[in-house]
């Protein structure tokens, strides 16, 4: 009988260059097709083609007002800005602020949620300017060292 290791048993993880690429479409896509149906793909992904193990899409506005979520569409509409990790660190803000300055780039790390809802763990968020003052991220847990 062969023994599995629960740790093999889990999905591979989304990687630096699958977040980059997915918030490269996405932004193809709110380009070409507009808010209204972007926003609509990201949060439902009825293609599956903004939804990929623990990668999915978030939009917000620069004011922090959740505009689509791939893995939780109860968040669209509410204001996270001022939201924080357990360890206080304002992360919406923090990638707002870095989307402002440079237009695109990683932001992170801070702690969120593990997939399996079993405490947190370090993540880190790839981002780019949307349409407007808006920011496209899609983020990926960062691999304890």
């Amino acid at each position: 009988m062969l023994a599995i290791n629960p740790a093999q048993a889990e999905e591979p993880r989304a990687t630096e260059a699958e977040a980059q690429a997915m918030v490269g479409k996405a932004v193809a896509l709110l380009k070409a097709r507009g808010p209204d149906v972007a926003y609509k793909s990201f949060t439902e992904h009825p293609d599956g083609a903004f939804k990929d193990r623990d990668l999915y899409v978030f939009v917000y506005d620069f004011g922090g007002t959740c505009l689509a979520q791939g893995a939780n569409p109860k968040m669209v509409g509410k204001n996270l800005l001022a939201i924080t990790d357990v360890d206080g660190k304002a992360f919406i803000k923090g990638m707002v602020t870095m989307v402002q300055s440079s237009g695109k780039g990683w932001y992170g790390p801070y702690k969120f949620a593990r997939p399996d809802g079993k405490g947190y763990e370090e993540k880190k968020s790839y981002c780019e300017r949307g349409v407007g003052d808006t920011m496209v991220c899609a983020g990926i847990y960062v691999a304890a060292k």
